[in-house]
């Protein structure tokens, strides 16, 4: 008797883009994500489409073909607002003041706060790349609700040791560990060994008197 087999579903990821400066961060979790075969579903709001103009040549479209599927702020009602719609979390990038707020205290007033609500909710990850500096105590305050909720705020705080030679490289080192969050492997990062390579003596860096 020949049995059919249902093969495994194509894995899910939400993402959001605030209006916080740092729009590359979400441009290239989902160019990445793409390349992952993973399915995005790409919730962007009116602030994230004016950062857009400001900081890169693209329009909306651009970024929304960017994506498998794509929603309006406006619609509460998507399919990414219902714990029902199974997805591997979401991902807010960049994560603007507002938003942190919103998602930190359930206080949710668009699609991209109240995805990542329910997401809270069904224990799925969450992450939110915070971009803010320098901060008060309200700010701080957030971070820690948004965390006690479930969330991992993760500041795109650049990382030096793998000596990046460019924007670029400093960009995919950030998001290469926010797909480490959820075991995703993309490859575009050197990973600490411990051992440092061999520098000159005469380098200066070597000397400490740069």
């Amino acid at each position: 008797m020949q049995q059919h087999v249902t093969p495994a579903p194509r894995r899910r990821m939400i993402v959001g883009i605030s209006g916080a400066t740092g729009i590359i961060f979400g441009l290239r979790i989902l160019q990445v994500l793409r390349r992952l075969d993973i399915e995005t579903h790409l919730v962007m709001s009116k602030p994230g489409e004016r950062t857009l103009a400001y900081e890169t040549e693209l329009k909306v479209r651009d970024v929304r073909a960017m994506a498998d599927f794509n929603y309006l702020d406006a619609d509460v009602g998507a399919a990414i607002a219902s714990g029902s719609f199974r997805t591997m979390g979401m991902i807010v990038a960049p994560c603007s003041v507002r938003s942190l707020s919103a998602i930190a205290t359930g206080n949710t007033d668009g699609l991209l706060t109240r995805a990542a609500d329910v997401c809270l909710k069904e224990r799925r990850r969450v992450v939110l790349m915070f971009r803010e500096t320098p901060l008060h105590a309200g700010h701080i305050r957030a971070m820690a609700q948004a965390t006690e909720n479930g969330a991992i705020v993760f500041p795109p705080v650049p990382a030096f040791y793998d000596r990046p030679a460019s924007l670029d490289e400093m960009v995919n080192h950030t998001v290469g560990r926010v797909l480490d969050l959820y075991d995703l492997d993309a490859g575009l990062f050197n990973r600490w060994g411990g051992q440092p390579e061999a520098v000159p003596p005469d380098d200066v860096r070597a000397r400490g008197d740069a």
